[in-house]
């Protein structure tokens, strides 16, 4: 009898344990994605103080997921000891960007609809987790104004004209479930921080089929973007160009309109979509 009770409570301590132990790798597996996200929607790099700070975790646990992480190539340090995504992400990228046909098919309408404009970028990006996501961007050789956007940024689709665009073709529930999982954080004084004036917002879109950045995401910025639609005219992915408040002004905004819709329209045929957007 003794003998048996002692092994049955050391088979409970030991399914105790796998729990335990399972339950600490879940956990590091969370954050280490967590920071992923976190480093990659910052240009300027992050310090383990404010990785640890914005999400709230322990210095040491960051610190150590850090230093895995870097040694792994998927974060890379600088001099001053702030973290950027490393080149192991874009190796992962690849696979997937390979099969995204829609960059294909854009760079070189991007590149024609930058020559024809003199807009200074052009970029596309897609839905992804609630997020737009940029998978091709494009800039004019003699620019001497640079956005602050790269491949693999990520926005969120409340403040950017991008975003609009790309939930303009979701039904309503499933735009306020993005909104409740995101949030709606005031970028400037001009974001639509407020879940019925933005669905008002996605309404205007859906009515003349492009979207407007004024301001929301950036000061002094202004972004234009139209919906790409596949051959069942779905929207698989939204044509945008961002520039400066004095680069587009009042007076050029209408026929930069049309000029990114036009864009837009060719990368739909070219993905089999010959209807009307």
């Amino acid at each position: 009898m003794y003998s048996g009770k002692t092994i049955n409570n050391s088979r409970f301590s030991h399914f105790i344990w796998v729990i335990m132990s399972e339950e600490k790798i879940s956990n590091a597996v969370e954050r280490a994605f967590s920071i992923l996200e976190l480093v990659a929607e910052s240009s300027q790099g992050l310090s383990n103080s404010d990785i640890s700070r914005r999400l709230k975790l322990p210095k040491s646990s960051a610190s150590y997921i850090l230093r895995v992480m870097e040694k792994r190539g998927y974060l890379s340090r600088d001099d001053v000891g702030k973290y950027r995504l490393g080149l192991k992400i874009m190796s992962l990228s690849r696979g997937l960007l390979a099969h995204v046909d829609v960059r294909e098919a854009a760079k070189p309408i991007l590149e024609k609809f930058l020559r024809q404009s003199r807009m200074s970028e052009a970029h596309l990006p897609v839905l992804d987790n609630g997020r737009a996501v940029y998978v091709e961007k494009v800039e004019a050789e003699n620019s001497f104004i640079k956005m602050d956007i790269w491949v693999g940024h990520r926005l969120p689709v409340h403040t950017t004209a991008i975003g609009k665009i790309l939930v303009a073709s979701l039904p309503n529930e499933e735009i306020s479930n993005i909104l409740n999982l995101r949030g709606m954080e005031r970028k400037t004084r001009r974001s639509i921080t407020s879940k019925a004036k933005f669905l008002q917002e996605v309404e205007r879109v859906r009515k003349y089929g492009v979207a407007i950045d004024n301001e929301e995401n950036s000061l002094n910025v202004r972004c234009l973007a139209a919906p790409v639609f596949n051959q069942q005219g779905e929207t698989i992915a939204a044509l945008g160009t961002s520039a400066t408040i004095l680069q587009l002004d009042e007076a050029r905004l209408p026929k930069i309109i049309e000029s990114v819709k036009e864009a837009a329209r060719q990368v739909s045929e070219q993905m089999g979509f010959f209807g009307e957007s």
